[in-house]
């Protein structure tokens, strides 16, 4: 099941007031500079049925992601490659604005700008997860849970993913005569990934550009930028949303920001990735 906000909170008036009498003098309500992501926590395979999993916490926002892989057919305009499905829950434990129901635009917003970003710069080796051309392949099902909301689900979303993938493993099969195929879960190899890629988040008050923005930055904010960055620093992605334009010059502002962020995260991913290596041994 997923789930959809019913009401978007709103911030009092004292608090906005106090909020940009802030950012005026160079701060933030949590003692950030402007271009400082809130702590970040990664840990790989928290699931034990999962094929792949990790868990984020960013700031107080944390999320939980999920991997399975299952045999299905591939698509008919691409029948050398495996699938690629991504679903994304908003869980009502999140937010006191989360309730069950169909997927609004936020999840499934969510949900979108993490396909794009893994699908468009050919981030997952789909021609590996092939079984049989035109007839089996794999399904790659990954699952994203927000478990707590505090700004910035997005970020904190594809650091899972990502994470998510890189401690993902392919099960091993076996073909039968009549065609069967046989899975052996107790034994698989790593899944191929051809890059990695990573979403960071700013938000535009007036004149000012934050990163990572809180909950209270985010409702405060004209307008959002999600920025999807390889780790060679090239943009492959981008989602905007919210009334306020951008200028040129705020642009490669938010653009060069955005990139030096983008390498602390693949740093503590490689970090996460370490620790999840000597934690095996």
């Amino acid at each position: 099941m997923s789930y959809t906000p019913y009401r978007v909170p709103v911030l009092s008036k004292i608090r906005s007031r106090n909020l940009i009498s802030l950012y005026k003098k160079g701060i933030r309500s949590d003692q950030r500079d402007f271009m400082t992501p809130r702590n970040i926590s990664v840990q790989l395979g928290v699931i034990d049925k999962a094929d792949g999993s990790a868990w984020v916490r960013l700031g107080n926002t944390q999320v939980l992601v999920g991997i399975k892989l299952e045999v299905g057919t591939p698509y008919r305009d691409t029948p050398n490659e495996g699938v690629l499905q991504v679903n994304s829950e908003l869980a009502p434990v999140a937010s006191p604005t989360f309730e069950p129901g169909p997927p609004d635009e936020n999840a499934i917003e969510l949900s979108r700008v993490i396909d794009r970003s893994l699908r468009d710069p050919k981030a997952v080796d789909l021609g590996s997860l092939i079984i049989r051309p035109g007839e089996r392949a794999w399904v790659l099902w990954i699952d994203v849970y927000v478990l707590d909301y505090d700004g910035n689900y997005f970020d904190a979303s594809m650091l899972g993913v990502l994470a998510a993938l890189m401690n993902t493993k392919v099960p091993d099969y076996e073909e039968t005569e009549s065609g069967e195929i046989i899975i052996d879960r107790t034994k698989g190899s790593p899944l191929k990934l051809n890059r990695r890629v990573v979403l960071v988040t700013s938000a535009k008050i007036g004149d000012i550009i934050l990163i990572d923005p809180n909950l209270d930055e985010e409702l405060l904010a004209d307008s959002r930028m999600v920025l999807a960055f390889d780790e060679q620093g090239t943009v492959v992605g981008m989602q905007k949303t919210g009334l306020g334009g951008y200028t040129r010059d705020e642009l490669m502002k938010i653009i060069d920001m955005s990139r030096k962020v983008s390498q602390v995260y693949f740093k503590l991913l490689d970090q996460a990735l370490q620790n999840a290596g000597s934690q095996q041994r």
